[in-house]
C-alpha cells in the first residue's frame, strides 16, 4: 500500500525526493501519513480537495481487502 501512494503522488509533485510516506499500524486501524514538500501541498490536495480525495479513493480501495480500516493523513 505505501508503494501505492507513492507511484500515485509523486508524478504530481515538483520534489518527488521528498515523498515520505510512514505507516502506523494498530489493533483494528492502519494509517498512512503521507509528507510532501511545503510548495507540493496545493498540488497533493488539488482545488476543493478533489486530488486528495481522490487518492483516499483509490487507497481505501485498494485496502477494501484487508480486515483494518484505512486511514490516509497528508501533512507537510
Amino acid at each position: 500500500m505505501k508503494e501505492l501512494i507513492e507511484t500515485i503522488v509523486k508524478p504530481l509533485v515538483d520534489f518527488p525526493e521528498e515523498v515520505l510516506v510512514k505507516v502506523l499500524e494498530e489493533e483494528n486501524r492502519v494509517t498512512y501519513q503521507l509528507s510532501v514538500n511545503k510548495n507540493d501541498m496545493g498540488k497533493v490536495i488539488g482545488k476543493q480537495g478533489r486530488v486528495a480525495k481522490a487518492i483516499r479513493t483509490v487507497v481505501y480501495a485498494a485496502g477494501s481487502s484487508q480486515q483494518k480500516k484505512i486511514f490516509l493523513e497528508i501533512s507537510e
